[in-house]
């Protein structure tokens, strides 16, 4: 709970003191409620555990099945939206915005959901979907669809997500590393594609009317 309280406290500058986190954050809320859904699921106390879960979504607005494995330190931002499947495993430090899923793909058996790795930024409405992993200190950009492993410390972006690797200051202990938020300042690399291709258009269409002009000299 320490933890998860400092999370919001470092995270968004909105949060005041631990008072207004403890009683205004929905995020919050919906870990610990998951934390004893979780408890009681592993003692194989499930009806009780999803009966906990359900509560947890009609009061918080996040769906997180009991058998999903969270880690310390996470931090739902306002949360309305978010779904956590039941294998999924979330990491240390993980900062999850509005509307993101974590979930699997189908009717596959055993493991299903992705397994996220640790200081790890998934932003709002993203969609991760799959039993691969999402490796350290690497972010999804908003309304990205990732359907496959991202290596650490890469970024995200686009439907189908591609992966664009960047260069952070390596961490051993995987907690301790600053973790970027932004979540407009991201790669665009499609429209650095189609950036490109109109210059060389602009570029060629000169030199046609450049040959146009001599031969008609």
């Amino acid at each position: 709970m320490k933890e998860d309280l400092k999370a919001i406290l470092d995270r968004d500058p909105a949060a005041r003191n631990i008072l207004e986190a403890i009683l205004c954050y929905p995020g919050f809320h919906s870990i610990i409620l998951h934390r004893i859904a979780h408890k009681l699921y592993r003692l194989r106390f499930k009806l009780l555990a999803r009966i906990i879960s359900m509560i947890n979504r009609f009061v918080t607005g996040i769906e997180i099945h009991p058998g999903a494995k969270i880690g310390k330190g996470v931090f739902i931002d306002h949360g309305i939206g978010v779904v956590i499947g039941e294998t999924a495993e979330i990491g240390n430090n993980v900062t999850i915005y509005q509307g993101a899923t974590i979930g699997g793909t189908g009717k596959e058996t055993g493991k299903r959901h992705p397994t996220i790795g640790n200081n790890v930024v998934i932003s709002s409405g993203a969609k991760v979907l799959g039993p691969f992993r999402v490796g350290n200190n690497s972010k999804i950009g908003a309304g990205a669809v990732v359907l496959k492993e991202v290596p650490d410390n890469s970024t995200v972006v686009g439907i189908p997500g591609r992966i664009i690797k960047r260069k952070r200051k390596k961490n051993k202990l995987c907690e301790k590393i600053s973790i970027d938020l932004d979540q407009v300042s991201l790669p665009d690399p499609i429209s650095d594609q189609l950036k490109s291709f109109e210059e060389r258009l602009e570029k060629l269409e000169k030199m046609i009317e450049d040959l146009i002009i001599k031969k008609v000299i």
